[in-house]
């Protein structure tokens, strides 16, 4: 396998449903600042991976149309809330293997406002193994089916373990201190944990403001061989060294866990694997991006990914060691929860922040002396994409 290059990255701002520029120009967009990062062209682009969730068959192409009509593969991904990652996920397996040099993956959404649904209720649900789980697990609820999983496995954790609403709020407050920094975030006016906790109830030990919101956006990478990037003057500076995609265990469904069914085991054999590739643990890691589309996600996937042991998490997060100064930057973006989650570019998103942060140009985000980048990228029903990048 060939050692793969991010040669450039790109991102729109994050902002809100009815806001937004149609998404075929987000996509498009993004991909050109990509191109301009990495100093090419579309004509030097091979394939093309596009992700999004709410769209028509070859949104995809549509976006990719923008920037020329080259005649290359335009491939649609859709993977819920891990559609971006998915997207690089193939990117990077294409050059790789050797079957293209230069990949470009674009994820964007044009979504609306309010709660996650189903398009279409005319045809067996995706979801309804996990809507048995999660009866069984918490009982019957009427609030929305994401904020059903992910609060149920917040009330099952904090039940567990012990741990105080504060803690969920925290997350939050950190989120939002990030983000500050960020002019692509959505939210970026500093909280305290007492307007956390005041606001809204969602389910269990969730308040509104730990909830990431419906946003529009997009956002992309490209990446290439180390001989194509060195044929074409592109900087060598960022390799992504370890990536891994899993899917739902047995274990998912049975014994009916909320924890379980959002897919933590998911999570840790991903990570494992990364780690296993990349030559490194959880304790070389210096900065992450990991999927917070609820506080009670973020407390979990410290866990999955090995950054506290389980149970540890609360401590974790009390002593700072998420955060600035601590032992792993969370989410310097703001994250989902402060910049927000437009599905399909989210996980892009994601490696436009680490990729900034190993090239050193995050400015008042900046990791300093960082060298190691984990990113975690997951979507109920289910998949989860973990990567790993190393500087130069």
């Amino acid at each position: 396998m060939r050692k793969v290059i991010v040669a450039g990255v790109g991102m729109t701002p994050f902002v809100k449903p009815g806001t937004e520029r149609p998404y075929d120009e987000l996509g498009a967009t993004a991909a050109r600042i990509a191109l301009d990062d990495a100093g090419l062209t579309y004509a030097d682009i091979q394939q093309v991976y596009a992700g999004y969730v709410y769209g028509d068959s070859t949104c995809g192409q549509a976006a990719a149309y923008r920037l020329g009509l080259t005649g290359v593969p335009v491939i649609n991904v859709n993977n819920n809330c891990s559609t971006g990652s998915s997207a690089l996920f193939l990117a990077r397996q294409a050059v790789a293997s050797g079957a293209a040099d230069c990949v470009l993956a674009m994820g964007f959404e044009q979504m609306r406002p309010g709660a996650l649904g189903s398009a279409w209720d005319d045809r067996p649900n995706p979801m309804a193994p996990f809507i048995e789980v999660i009866e069984k697990a918490r009982g019957p609820a009427e609030v929305p089916l994401a904020l059903y999983l992910f609060g149920g496995a917040g009330a099952e954790y904090a039940e567990r373990y012990g741990v105080a609403p504060e803690t969920f709020a925290m997350i939050s407050v950190k989120a939002r201190a990030h983000a500050e920094h960020n002019d692509k975030a959505i939210f970026r006016k500093p909280v305290t944990v007492e307007e956390v906790m005041a606001a809204p109830s969602l389910y269990g030990p969730l308040t509104r403001l730990q909830a990431c919101p419906p946003t529009c956006g997009g956002a992309a990478a490209i990446v290439c061989s180390e001989a194509f990037a060195k044929t074409h003057g592109v900087d060598t500076g960022v390799a992504i060294v370890g990536q891994a995609m899993t899917t739902d265990f047995a274990s998912t469904f049975e014994p009916a866990s909320a924890i379980k069914a959002i897919g933590f085991d998911m999570t840790a054999a991903a990570a494992a694997q990364v780690y296993e590739q990349a030559g490194v643990g959880a304790a070389d890691i210096d900065v992450v991006e990991l999927h917070d589309c609820f506080t009670s996600n973020e407390i979990l996937t410290y866990e999955g990914l090995g950054l506290a042991p389980l149970g540890g998490a609360e401590k974790f997060i009390r002593d700072g060691d998420n955060t600035y100064g601590g032992k792993v930057v969370t989410n310097p973006s703001g994250g989902l929860l402060s910049k927000g989650h437009p599905l399909g570019a989210t996980g892009l998103a994601q490696c436009f922040e680490l990729t900034h942060q190993l090239r050193g140009s995050a400015g008042a985000r900046q990791v300093e002396g960082e060298r190691v980048a984990h990113q975690h990228n997951h979507g109920l029903g289910g998949a989860c994409v973990v990567t790993m990048y190393r500087s130069a």
